[in-house]
C-alpha cells in the first residue's frame, strides 16, 4: 500500500468503509426496511408486513418478474454467441480490422439507452417491418446494449489466451472445430460466464430503452418498479427491488460457482 503507518491505514481503511457503506448499502438497507414496512410516518418505519412481497408474487408484479428473467436470460445467451462468434472471427483478422469492428460493437453502450429505444422504435413503426408494440423489439434493444460488454469480455480471455495449447493439439492433428470445442471454449470458459452474468445483470436492470418500447403485455420489473414509485407505491416498488437484487445475485452466484469449477477442470 501506498500508507505506511499503521494508523493512516487504519484511516484509510475506515474512510473507505464509510464510504462504501454511505454509497452502497446504506440505499439497499433503505429499500430493503422500506419493503417490509406497513407505515413510515416518522423517522423509523412502523407496523412490519410481508404484503408488498405477497403483491410481488401475484398479478401483474409476477408477470414483469417473468418477463425480467426471460428478457435477460434470452437476451444475454444471444449477446453472449454473437460476442463469442465475433470475437472469434476478429482473433485473427488483423488489428485495423479488430479495432475498427470493436469499435461498431461499443458503440451503442457510448450512445444513451434512451436513444436506442428511441432509434429503434423509429426504425421499425413503419413497412416494410414493424415490431413496434411486440416482444421482439424489446429483446431487440436489450441485445443491442448488453452486445458490446458480451464480446467485450470474450475477447479479453482470448487476448490473454496462451497460444501453445491450441498449437500442441493442431500439431496432434485436431481440427478447428475439435480446438475450438475441447480446447479454446473451456479455457476461456470463465470469460464466457462473465460475459452472461454481467449481460443478464445489465438487462435486468435496464430501464430507458425499455420504458421507449414495451409493448402492454411485456411490462419489464424496472418499468413496473419506476411506475409503482410514479403512483406512490413505493412500499411494493421497494419490495420489487430487493427480489430484482436477489434473482439477479443468485444468478451471479451460480455463475461464479460455476466459473471456480471450469477453472479447475480446464486442460
Amino acid at each position: 500500500m501506498l500508507i505506511w503507518s499503521r494508523r493512516g491505514r487504519y484511516a484509510a481503511w475506515s474512510g473507505a468503509l464509510l464510504l462504501t457503506a454511505a454509497l452502497f448499502m446504506a440505499p439497499l438497507a433503505v429499500i430493503l426496511v422500506a419493503s417490509l414496512a406497513g407505515q413510515w410516518n416518522g423517522m423509523l418505519p412502523s407496523a412490519p408486513t410481508l404484503e408488498h412481497y405477497r403483491r410481488s408474487l401475484s398479478g401483474d408484479a409476477l408477470l414483469a418478474i417473468r418477463a425480467s428473467l426471460v428478457t435477460g436470460l434470452l437476451t444475454s445467451g444471444l449477446a453472449l454467441a454473437s460476442g463469442t462468434w465475433a470475437a472469434l472471427a476478429l482473433r485473427d483478422a488483423g488489428e485495423r480490422a479488430t479495432r475498427a469492428f470493436g469499435w461498431i460493437f461499443f458503440l451503442p453502450s457510448a450512445v444513451p439507452s434512451v436513444s436506442v429505444g428511441l432509434g429503434l422504435l423509429v426504425a421499425f413503426s413503419r413497412p416494410p417491418l414493424v415490431l413496434n408494440g411486440t416482444i421482439v423489439i424489446v429483446m431487440m434493444a436489450h441485445f443491442v446494449l448488453v452486445s458490446s460488454f458480451a464480446y467485450g469480455n470474450v475477447a479479453a480471455g482470448l487476448s490473454r489466451l496462451p497460444a501453445d495449447f491450441e498449437q500442441v493439439a493442431a500439431v496432434l492433428g485436431a481440427t478447428p472445430a475439435y480446438r475450438l470445442r475441447h480446447v479454446t471454449l473451456p479455457l476461456i470458459a470463465p470469460y464466457l460466464l462473465a460475459a452472461f452474468g454481467l449481460s443478464f445483470a445489465l438487462s435486468m436492470g435496464e430501464l430507458g430503452a425499455t420504458v421507449m418500447v414495451y409493448p402492454p403485455r411485456w411490462v419489464t420489473l424496472p418499468v413496473t418498479i419506476f411506475g409503482l414509485g410514479d403512483r406512490g407505491e413505493t412500499f411494493t416498488g421497494a419490495a420489487l427491488t430487493i427480489m430484482l437484487v436477489v434473482a439477479t445475485l443468485a444468478l451471479l452466484l451460480v455463475l461464479e460457482r460455476l466459473a471456480k469449477g471450469s477453472v479447475g477442470s480446464a486442460p
